[in-house]
């Protein structure tokens, strides 16, 4: 009991020493209840152990005293016996490691990457770029004069003057920004002034040619400390602490190609439903937090609030190496968002289908604020979804999930990225999803056992009749950047098949194939991918990885170990937007030098390497 006391104090001790420098307050108060706490626990074990030696002395002299039949038998005390019992009881229902479960894990990773992308022109420099020149222009030679300005002083560039010019351009951005939805955004397009400023600005083009990125050794630092209280009788709580970041730096630039446009839109910068899964900074993070009531009404029923575990779901654990989740995942291919949000879940006990269980999800991804206020009307972004798991046992698992996106925004708050501090501006509309699919293992194939998967999605869109004005008058899955599009429903695929196969060496072999249909969008930028969320990818991605186990016992806990991974990406991306729902897919081999907000990469390659300690 003390051994396994100390190991959950180590663990607390370590937990709070990681915690900000801005939080030391808190720290200090934390460690005096700690300290506390094991003063406590060691004078109720001092007393455990001295209850324990009574009990057991009486019961020895009870043996001795009926040992010989003849003798006349002493009187046992039977209450006072039975009250030492009660006493070591509740002494051990008091115990730390009675009510409190600590684990988690370290993730060392290593990055090889490198890709090519195409010509395009870049909206947010050829916009910084027209600025500084009107600007530069007006300051140089502040003037009212008609034709004065360097830029737009030709009679077929408007007469302007420097004053004019610059006046022009804010009063652009200013009514582009008043733009809500598609009729407004035509009729933007459609007056000569717009379309004359338009056109002038389309001389300031920056046009990016084709590179090849390159990052030869990208280190990131990830530790997360696993917490599980029980309350009460069918009441816990669950607690998942992370910490992410990139060795030498405390942001996320070094996967967002930062200084020049991102790459996808999932990597643009870390926002609510992607902390602690994307790098950013040493703090850390509350990852997860839920609180849980099981067995209600004495049923197979639970209910659960909270920070949810709605990220790492099945059939990701297999390239991870974890335990599969348990009744609170989902699905990897539809769903990789750290949502808040509340879940209510049954199982039956149906004799023909093992394991079964159903439940009712809700999650909010974007909190709007006070409505119809004079500068806000934008609704909340919501997601709701039903998972069926007919079957879930050790040789098979089956799932079937459907989840919609309710007004989903165009932009999530995040601050410090290529386009500045970003906010949703607008709803776009909603997005259905539908999935079905299964795991399945097959011991002594072999030497060894093998574990398949396979997973189908689908996805539908219902766009509203808004646009986007900070993207370009781009709807949901719609129009061009300053090239709007009727809203139209847009219907997109996707397939995930995969391997592993483990070896009595703790040797393990993994390969997985995605692909997603031109129109496919996901609601996964947590994945742990570092180019973009693979399952988002408008393309093919194939993957193979090796994982070495280190033949070691665990001590901390039954599923504790550690391992090696060395792995390597390939994706084959075929249409731009991959994990973006603003703006219409464009084909690869169509792209050359349009209006882009985001850099299109069309092949891609990463080489990792891990080490992993589970504790």
């Amino acid at each position: 009991m003390r051994t396994q006391f100390k190991q959950n104090l180590l663990a607390a001790v370590i937990a709070g020493m990681l915690l900000p420098v801005a939080a030391q307050a808190a720290e200090a108060d934390l460690l005096k209840r700690i300290e506390a706490l094991a003063q406590q626990n060691e004078r109720l074990a001092q007393q455990l152990e001295e209850l324990k030696g009574q009990v057991k002395a009486n019961e020895a002299k009870a043996a001795k005293a009926a040992a010989p039949v003849a003798a006349e038998a002493p009187k046992v005390d039977t209450a006072a016996l039975d009250d030492l019992k009660s006493q070591v009881k509740k002494l051990e229902d008091k115990s730390l490691g009675k009510w409190l479960t600590v684990g988690g894990d370290y993730h060392f990773r290593y990055d090889y990457l490198k890709g090519d992308t195409k010509t395009f022109t870049d909206v947010n420099a050829t916009f910084a770029k027209v600025g500084q020149a009107l600007q530069g222009d007006f300051f140089a030679n502040p003037s009212s004069v008609a034709g004065s300005s360097r830029y737009f002083g030709a009679p077929q560039a408007g007469g302007m003057s420097t004053a004019s010019a610059l006046s022009g351009l804010m009063g652009f951005s200013q009514s582009m920004g008043n733009v809500a939805t598609f009729d407004q955004a035509r009729a933007f397009l459609g007056t000569p002034a717009n379309a004359g400023m338009l056109q002038g600005i389309g001389g300031f083009a920056q046009t990016i040619g084709a590179y090849t990125p390159e990052n030869s050794s990208l280190m990131t630092n990830r530790f997360a400390l696993d917490l599980n209280a029980k309350a009460t009788q069918d009441v816990s709580v669950t607690a998942h602490l992370t910490m992410y970041k990139v060795f030498g730096a405390q942001n996320e630039n070094a996967v967002t190609n930062s200084g020049s446009a991102p790459f996808f839109a999932d990597r643009v910068g870390v926002f609510d439903g992607t902390l602690s899964h994307v790098p950013s900074n040493s703090y850390l993070n509350v990852d997860r937090v839920y609180a849980t009531w099981s067995n209600i009404a004495d049923q197979e029923m639970w209910f659960s609030v909270g920070r949810r575990p709605s990220t790492g779901g099945a059939p990701s654990n297999l390239k991870n190496n974890i335990p599969r989740p348990g009744n609170g995942g989902t699905p990897s291919l539809l769903v990789d968002y750290a949502f808040d949000g509340m879940t209510v879940g049954y199982a039956p006990e149906i004799d023909s289908l093992p394991g079964a269980y159903a439940k009712i999800c809700y999650g909010r991804g974007f909190e709007s604020g006070f409505r119809n206020t004079p500068t806000n009307s934008l609704a909340d972004t919501d997601m709701v979804g039903i998972a069926i798991i007919p079957i879930d046992t050790d040789p098979l698992r089956v799932w079937l999930q459907w989840n919609r996106g309710m007004n989903i925004f165009d932009a999530p708050t995040m601050n410090n990225t290529y386009f500045g501090n970003t906010v949703a501006k607008t709803n776009l509309g909603d997005i259905d999803w539908y999935g079905v699919g299964f795991m399945s293992t097959f011991k002594k194939m072999g030497p060894g056992n093998l574990h398949i998967f396979g997973d189908v999605g689908m996805s539908v869109t219902h766009p509203n009749n808004n646009v986007s004005a900070q993207f370009g008058f781009q709807g949901l899955m719609t129009g061009g950047f300053f090239n709007p599009e009727a809203p139209t429903s847009k219907t997109g695929t996707a397939v995930a098949l995969g391997v592993r196969y483990d070896l009595p060496s703790k040797t393990l072999f993994g390969f997985e194939y995605n692909n997603g249909s031109k129109d496919w969008i996901t609601f996964a930028p947590a994945a742990d991918d570092m180019w973009t969320s693979k399952v988002g990818v408008r393309g093919d991605v194939y993957e193979a990885y090796m994982i070495q186990e280190l033949d070691r016992m665990p001590i901390s806990s039954f599923f504790s170990k550690a391992f090696f991974r060395l792995g390597v990406q390939r994706y084959d991306i075929k249409y731009t937007g991959s994990n973006n729902w603003v703006g219409a897919p464009v084909a690869m081999s169509d792209v050359n030098g349009q209006m882009m907000t985001t850099t299109p990469l069309s092949t891609a390659t990463n080489i990792y390497a891990t080490f992993d300690v589970k504790f």
